[in-house]
Order: structure tokens, then sequence, then C-alpha cells
């Protein structure tokens, strides 16, 4: 879920001052704003002068890249015509970088500390209840479950479907601290710690995509709930949720289906669509590269991860700044230190990006849906092109009282890319009645 303005700039390797012919002849006041990163590329072959990507930026102030060149030995590989001015591309430039940092951070965390004494108790509390689970006989998972045996309400004399309740990128089962209490007083609620991320194993050598992910909720269900579930995501976990849905054919596992800001891959190689992401590509390319060099990955991926990182950074993807705390800091910074997070940092950043959701929902017209969607998100933002199809769906599939297969969208004012955390009451006030007129 979250991060860096400048995708290279965080993680440089040296951060030089530019003295070239080019910058000599720029006025005083622009030598001294701009400043230029360099990041030499290993060569796949004994000759030749080495590859070098030269991005020049604006001071924080401007939130953009300058340019971005790709040159071999001193000359531009690609005409000047082609060379990738972002200046006027604040919102791409934001969204596409910071969704990089997410791949390792996942949730916010604050300047000043507003946990109050019951939310650390009720961090206490969840963590208590995990337990763990060997996935296909071999790799740990961490999840969670606080067991209920609600009766059924006058409306809705049939017994409540359990909920299971999937995180996004970097994040965790701790995640959903703000959620659990609640949706547990009427609820069987599970959580689940993704592989790769949280308490659950993180193996070495492992290719994380979606599909695997997806499978992972799909055989949890199967073995461990045992009971048509509703499936509540963020980010990714939304978009895991979807492909096990489609996957699963019918309503035996899946009963119903709750997507907060989806997410449209695993990674920004996804929805191509957009303009701001296909000019940014060759960008998102070249990082692939340096993320396969195990050197530059562990020093982008140490900066990553670094207290003030995630705290500036997450601040910007939180719509409601009050939410974001210390111990949400803790929260995502732990599992980093785990044996293997920097292997998962790499897989899941350079992967595939996985299905698209918009070719998915149409598999699902029985499964109940239900989008809330935060208008603050720079991530996946409202009026983008995921954003958009999300917000059309519930005039392609109108209410169908007798199926109960409707969609419903909500938009959330004031919400960034994790709205169960952002403004969690802004979330229960919509999903609570939701569940209650649910039939499965």
């Amino acid at each position: 879920m979250f991060y860096s303005c400048h995708p290279l700039r965080r993680f440089s390797l040296q951060n030089i001052n530019n003295k070239g012919n080019q910058q000599q002849s720029e006025s005083k006041r622009e030598r001294e704003e701009l400043m230029g990163l360099t990041v030499r590329a290993p060569r796949p072959v004994s000759s030749g002068p080495p590859l070098y990507l030269q991005l020049r930026r604006f001071p924080s102030k401007h939130i953009g890249i300058r340019s971005l060149l790709f040159r071999y030995g001193g000359q531009n590989i690609l005409p000047r015509s082609l060379n990738m001015k972002f200046s006027s591309c604040v919102s791409a430039a934001k969204a596409t970088s910071s969704s990089i940092t997410a791949a390792a951070t996942g949730a916010a965390a604050g300047g000043e500390d507003t946990t109050t004494s019951s939310e650390v108790e009720e961090l206490r509390e969840i963590k208590d209840k995990c337990r763990q689970w060997k996935w296909k006989g071999r790799y740990a998972i961490n999840y969670f479950v606080s067991l209920s045996d609600p009766p059924p309400s006058s409306s809705n004399p049939k017994p409540k479907p359990p909920l299971l309740l999937v995180h996004g990128f970097g994040a965790s089962i701790l995640h959903w601290r703000r959620n659990i209490r609640t949706l547990s007083q009427n609820y069987t609620v599970y959580a689940i710690d993704l592989l790769g991320f949280g308490a659950s194993e993180k193996p070495t050598g492992f290719s994380y995509t979606m599909e695997k992910w997806a499978q992972l909720i799909l055989d949890f269900l199967d073995e461990i709930v045992q009971k048509p579930t509703v499936l509540i995501g963020n980010s990714v976990g939304s978009l895991a949720c979807v492909i096990a849905a489609s996957e699963s054919n019918n309503k035996a596992l899946v009963g119903g289906l709750v997507l907060l800001n989806c997410a449209g891959g695993m990674n920004n190689k996804a929805i191509v669509d957009d303009w701001r992401i296909k000019l940014l590509l060759p960008l998102l390319w070249f990082f692939d590269f340096l993320l396969k060099q195990r050197r530059i990955a562990s020093a982008i991926f140490e900066r990553v991860k670094q207290r003030d990182t995630i705290r500036n950074a997450l601040l910007a993807v939180y719509g409601n700044k009050e939410s974001v705390d210390k111990e949400l800091v803790e929260i995502i910074m732990e599992p980093t230190c785990d044996p293997g997070a920097l292997d998962a940092f790499v897989s899941i950043v350079t992967g595939p990006p996985g299905p698209n959701p918009m070719q998915l929902i149409s598999r699902m017209s029985d499964i109940p849906l239900l989008v809330l969607w935060g208008d603050q998100d720079p991530f996946t933002p409202l009026d983008g092109p995921l954003g958009k199809y999300f917000a059309s769906l519930p005039s392609q599939h109108p209410p169908n009282v007798n199926a109960n297969a409707n969609v419903s969208f909500f938009v959330l004012p004031g919400v960034g890319h994790c709205p169960h955390d952002d403004r969690p009451e802004l979330v229960h006030e919509r999903l609570l009645p939701w569940l209650d007129h649910l039939s499965i």
C-alpha cells in the first residue's frame, strides 16, 4: 500500500552534483536546485561503456521528475523528442513512485502517536489469538480467528456468514486492528497474513504471483473455514479476493465480496491504459533491472524499510492524518526484518502484475459485491481507469432482489488508499448494513 514521491531518489546509490556542460548553462539558482542521480548498471558484455539512467528532478517541494534520460556512454540513447518530460505529470509521478515503495511497506505511519491504550490492548489480543496453518503441508501461514456464533437477526433469519479479511501490500492481519472488534460482535472473523507478509513464512526463492495468493485464499476457505465466506480485501488483497472469487465458480466457498480500493495488479505494470503509467513504464522496467542485482536490491530495501521513510511516505496516502500512529510503524517495520523479506520484496515488485480485475468481474455475476473507494487515493485514484470502472458497475448490474446479485459502490470522502484503517467508521457505516442484508 505506499510511498516515496521520487522513485529512485530515495534509493540512490550515489547522489552527485552534475557539472556537465548542460548544467553549467543553467542559472546559479537552477544549479542549486537541480540535482542529478546517476545509477550505473552492470554491463552484460565485457566491452563498451556502461549504461546509465540519469534522472533530473526538481527539489522536493516540486513533486515530480523533470526528465528521464537513458544514456550509453556520454550519449542519449533516445532522441530528444522521446526523452520523457514529467514536470506536468505530478499525480502520475506521485502515484507510481509511491506504489514502488508500497510493495515493501504497505501501510502507514504518522508523525504524532495517537494510539490509545485500548488500541494497544486490541493489538495484543489479536496477536494472542493468531494461529498457524501449513499451506500445502509446507508453508507456515499466520491467521487470526475470532469465533462467534451470533443468533440470527429478526430481519435476516439465516445464520451470518464468516468473514475473511485480506490485507494489502506490506501489511498484515494487524492492519485490521480498527475493524476486528466491531465485526466480531456479530460475525466470526478470520484474517490471514498472505505468504511473504506479516508473520507468515517468507520462503527464499519463491516466485510470488497474484494467482498463488488467490489459491492460498481458496485453500484456506476449503481447509479452515469450511463455509461460504465473505471476502473483504484492501488493495492487492482485494485483487487476490477477486481472483479467488472468479475461480471458485460457485458460492460454495465465496458468498460475498467486499473491495476496499482494489488494486489493478501486483505492481504498477498492470493497467497500462492510463497514459500516466505508459509514460513511466521505461522507469519501472529499469527499476526492475536494478532490483535483480542483489547488492542494489539490498541497499534499496534497507532504505525503504527505515522508520522515517515509512512515516513520511505513508502520510501521503492517508486522508485522515490522525489515523497514523507509532504502532502502525512497528506493524509495518517488524516483518521487514524477517529472513526472506528482501526476496519477497524483489519478487513482488519485479513479478508479473497478474490478471486485470476488470476482466474478472464479469465471471462473478452471482456473487454480491460491495465496493468502497477512498477519494484521496493516489495509487488507484477515483478518476483512473480502475476507479471509473468500479464506479460504473451499479448501472451495469442493477440490484436484483430475488437473486441478490447486486453491485454496490460508495465513495468515501476524505479517505485514502486504506479506508478500513484511515476512517474505519465510514467503512463500518456502509459495510455492516450490507452484510446484514446479505443472503448466502
